[in-house]
C-alpha cells in the first residue's frame, strides 16, 4: 500500500479555520468566567485561555509560513 502524497494545498485554509474556532472558544470561556462564582473554574478557564492565546499565535506563524511556501 502506497502512502498518500503530501497534499498541502488546503493547509492555509485549515489553519485559518482552527484559528477562528480557537478564538471563538476563548470568547465563550471569557463569558463563562464572568458568569461563574467558582474560583477554581474561573482559574482553570483563565489558564486554558492563556494556552489558547499561545496556540493562536503559533498557528498565525504557521499560517504565515504556509502562505509563504505556497508562493515558492
Amino acid at each position: 500500500m502506497k502512502p498518500k502524497p503530501d497534499d498541502r494545498r488546503d493547509n492555509a485554509k485549515k489553519i485559518s479555520k482552527h484559528i477562528k474556532n480557537t478564538i471563538e472558544n476563548i470568547e465563550l470561556a471569557e463569558d463563562m468566567i464572568s458568569e461563574t462564582d467558582n474560583p477554581k473554574i474561573r482559574d482553570d478557564l483563565k489558564a486554558k485561555n492563556e494556552r489558547r492565546r499561545e496556540a493562536v499565535e503559533n498557528m498565525r506563524q504557521e499560517l504565515k509560513d504556509e502562505t509563504r511556501n505556497q508562493f515558492k
